[in-house]
């Protein structure tokens, strides 16, 4: 049996909670969460928890793995100290909103020998995967263009926004992973553009709500990205890949899997809500991802260098919105 304890009892704390609740053998022992609320209240009672301080979860020799789904402010501390006395890590991007901890952090988890799986829970999608495993065995020929579009349902209240790092760091991070994850290579120039378009109160944060990115590779491929605060239809996930002997689509998942005829003409279902539905799979899967890498040492999809590379993408698309310039960046740069 193995047993984990899990930092956060929010939306995605209840998501990884409940995954890993679900699985054989894996038990989730402790609850850490300062909030005292009625979900943090359901959450333990349903994967049958206790609810515990972060000192006991590092004191206790039994625990064999932490996940950590808390707010972002609390990441670098609890990685730190899980690193520190060897419990396997599973972390929510991002590590920190502060560029210069990430790097610190990164080194020092990679220093311990722990195991670190960061969420970039796309890389574990049943659809995502094939678009990369048909990329990397050859089959749809060289890559040489990605398009990208992601845009949430509806734009986050104005305190979501102040405390999220901004829509770079917070969204588009997930689109600047996939983009390294499918070129399996680095992005070495980036220039960004955005606005506040859609809503005034995202603006009066000091964030915007709609960007276009292009993305030079170390080989001088390109990726397009549009992200956006607002679809008017619901969840918009989609990218196409232009390879040499195929172009593979990923398409928004509908609701329903049905499409109605009449004669007014036809009608399909939305898609899917948000992130959580639309990759409920690929949350089941990174879970179960953790749990091999605890048992096997499996490496996983998405490291914690991961979440750094992306993060430095992030950054300078910052810098770039900021200077309505290109910026080019290496391993090496810095905000």
């Amino acid at each position: 049996m193995l047993n984990l304890a899990v930092f956060g009892a929010g939306r995605i704390g209840h998501v990884h909670a409940t995954n890993a609740a679900s699985l054989p053998s894996v038990r989730v022992r402790y609850l850490v969460d300062p909030i005292a609320s009625e979900a943090r209240s359901e959450l333990a009672s349903r994967v049958g928890a206790d609810v515990v301080e972060a000192a006991q979860v590092f004191a206790d020799p039994s625990i064999d793995g932490v996940v950590i789904a808390s707010s972002t402010d609390t990441h670098a501390a609890l990685l730190i100290e899980a690193a520190r006395v060897g419990k396997a890590i599973f972390c929510e991007k991002p590590v920190s909103l502060d560029f210069a901890t990430v790097e610190t952090v990164t080194d020092a988890v990679e220093r311990s020998g722990v195991p670190c799986l960061l969420a970039f829970q796309r890389r574990y999608d049943p659809d995502f995967r094939f678009v990369r495993d048909r990329i990397a065995e050859g089959t749809a020929g060289p890559l040489e263009h990605i398009v990208m579009h992601t845009r949430d349902p509806a734009p986050p209240p104005r305190a979501y926004v102040e405390r999220s790092g901004g829509m770079f760091r917070d969204q588009a991070i997930h689109d600047f992973d996939m983009a390294r994850y499918l070129l399996g290579e680095e992005i070495v120039t980036v220039y960004a553009a955005g606005n506040c378009l859609i809503d005034p109160a995202i603006g009066a944060a000091g964030d915007i709500d709609t960007a276009m990115v292009t993305l030079t590779s170390a080989s001088g491929r390109f990726v397009q990205m549009i992200n956006c605060r607002r679809a008017p239809f619901g969840y918009d996930q989609r990218l196409e890949a232009l390879c040499a002997r195929e172009v593979l689509y990923v398409e928004n998942r509908p609701q329903r899997g049905v499409i109605i005829a009449d004669a007014d003409g036809f009608r399909a279902s939305p898609p899917m809500n948000y992130f959580i539905e639309r990759f409920s799979t690929a949350y089941r899967a990174e879970m179960s991802a953790f749990i091999d890498l605890i048992r096997t040492g499996a490496e996983p999809l998405a490291t914690i260098r991961d979440g750094l590379e992306a993060q430095r993408i992030a950054e300078a698309s910052v810098k770039s919105v900021a200077t309505g310039l290109p910026v080019r960046i290496g391993s090496d740069w810095q905000p």
